[in-house]
């Protein structure tokens, strides 16, 4: 018997019509984000708005009942002698006492070291290219997630190498660097580490939590059960649309690529290997001392008071660990290399790690202006209590409201790409919001990384998306915009789908996202 096959003209009508809604679908993404200003001139703008309507809200009678002490809140005005005053006078103390601010730079100086001396390359490389080809997918988009560590070296070194591994096995370069592209973006909140985000993002929630209640503190390790799960659950959802969907959709690759790079396909030297082995003992020590000061009932990083982990040194001090770690490791693997010569060496890659910064500064004061007026006005804790209550009398459970939440996020991400940019607008509004419900700041922050990182991959607006299309023009002259969204878009779906579930499991059965990091207040 004969296959049966549909017949052309439905087959073509069905593409066309797919393609038309595609074509709406990334010209509507597209002109939304044209659209906006760039993120430190958005702050600005918003801090502007703040302003404004702190004097209309002032002017109205708004008012509500603030639900833990009873006090009646009013909007002040900033737009007055005092709100001047206060404005003027207290500029830089809001940049300085930014919460992220501090955390995000002393975390990069030891990501900085390990950068510097080569020690995070070698990893990567020795990593994938040392993978069974059976697995060879799997390691990949796993690496990929774990490159998170290390700010954007996943985008500039494992992308593109996902691509010259996949070619150089026979398979098509393009589903490669798709593999990679989705761990290291679509992953971006899933990790066994801790990277410089998770700091940052703590201090976005912690800053906003204090709007209901100031002494609430949020640790970077926040969500670290919840990433761990996430790591291995991604980076199966990953191998499995490749291997299922993007590479069948590909077909066999037909270019003329050939050339590879060799210094991306060059295998870890012995020297190399030295190193590794170098900084593979200087973690050990590492962990060995952390240990020490955990596991024994007085270790001296438990807390002196209750004698637990919760709010402890340890919690506290996991930004202060990242430095010395990555500085004890990336040392390590420096001296054994010959990359590090002298402390100058050392200090030079901490100096270039922060010389990166120079945009990430410049929107930190913007924001850290925004918060601040945000909170000085009462409009953050009005926002909450009101949309609180609307939320209480929809009917919505706890499940429902944080899959929504989850989807709102992620549809803001295609037209605001920096996760920290986001979460600074988001964050006063919706973990006031929540913890009037009941929910933590940190179940909430968990719920918005789900959703960020899942639609990462097919935002135009996301700061790397640019050079993921160069890297796909390198196999498909004919690449664009629309290529790259296609080929991404089965794995947004189903890592939407597979976080959704694991958020609902986890939600259903209590389990803490972090350490000390309930649920439920």
């Amino acid at each position: 018997m004969g296959q049966r096959t549909p017949p052309p003209n439905a087959m073509s009508q069905r593409t066309a019509l797919l393609s038309r809604v595609m074509n709406v679908f990334l010209a509507t993404v597209e002109r939304g984000g044209n659209a906006l200003p760039h993120p430190a001139t958005l702050f600005a703008l918003l801090a502007g708005v703040v302003v404004v309507i702190s004097a209309i809200a002032a002017r109205s009678g708004l008012e509500v009942i603030h639900p833990g002490t009873g006090e009646l809140i009013r909007p002040i005005s900033l737009a007055s002698v005092e709100g001047l005053h206060r404005i003027l006078t207290e500029m830089v103390t809001n940049f300085t006492n930014f919460a992220p601010l501090g955390t995000v730079l002393v975390a990069m100086l030891g990501i900085g070291v390990m950068e510097a001396s080569g020690l995070i390359g070698a990893a990567l490389r020795l990593l994938v290219l040392s993978a069974p080809k059976r697995l060879l997918t799997f390691i990949l988009v796993l690496a990929g997630v774990l490159s998170n560590t290390a700010s954007e070296i996943g985008y500039v070194l494992l992308v593109p190498l996902g691509g010259i591994i996949f070619l150089g096995a026979g398979r098509h370069p393009m589903a490669g660097l798709a593999a990679a592209f989705a761990g290291v973006s679509g992953g971006y909140s899933a990790n066994l580490l801790l990277g410089t985000i998770d700091p940052l993002l703590a201090g976005l929630s912690e800053e906003a939590a204090r709007i209901i209640d100031d002494s609430y503190r949020v640790n970077a390790a926040a969500n670290y059960y919840f990433m761990v799960v996430s790591t291995f659950l991604i980076a199966g959802a990953g191998t499995w649309v490749t291997e299922r969907i993007v590479i069948p959709r590909l077909g066999p690759y037909e270019g003329d690529e050939g050339e590879n790079d060799e210094n991306a396909m060059r295998a870890v030297s012995p020297t190399e290997r030295l190193g590794l082995l170098a900084a593979l003992a200087a973690m050990g020590v590492f962990v060995l001392l952390l240990l020490w000061g955990t596991l024994p009932a007085d270790g001296a990083l438990r807390n002196p008071e209750t004698g637990g982990l919760l709010r402890s040194p340890f919690l506290s001090g996991i930004v202060a660990f990242i430095f010395f770690g990555g500085t004890l490791v990336g040392v390590a693997y420096g001296v054994t290399t010959g990359a590090f010569k002298s402390d100058s060496d050392v200090m030079n890659g901490m100096g270039k790690t922060i010389s990166t910064l120079g945009s990430y500064l410049v929107l930190v004061f913007f924001a850290a202006q925004f918060v601040a007026y945000f909170n000085w006005t009462n409009l953050g804790l009005i926002v909450a209590v009101k949309g609180a209550d609307a939320l209480r009398s929809s009917g919505l459970g706890g499940i429902p409201l944080m899959l929504s939440f989850v989807l709102l996020t992620s549809f803001i991400n295609l037209f605001m790409g920096s996760a920290s940019a986001k979460w600074a607008i988001m964050a006063p509004v919706f973990v006031p919001m929540f913890m009037l419900l009941g929910y933590t700041p940190e179940l909430t922050q968990t719920a918005y990384r789900v959703g960020d990182s899942t639609s990462n991959i097919i935002a135009p607006m996301m700061s790397y998306f640019a050079l993921i299309v160069a890297f796909f023009e390198r196999y498909d002259k004919k690449s664009g915009i629309g290529t790259v969204v296609a080929t991404m878009l089965p794995y947004t779906i189903a890592f939407l789908i597979v976080w959704s579930i694991l958020l609902m499991i986890w939600m259903t059965l209590g389990l803490p996202v972090g350490p000390g990091s309930r649920l439920m207040l």
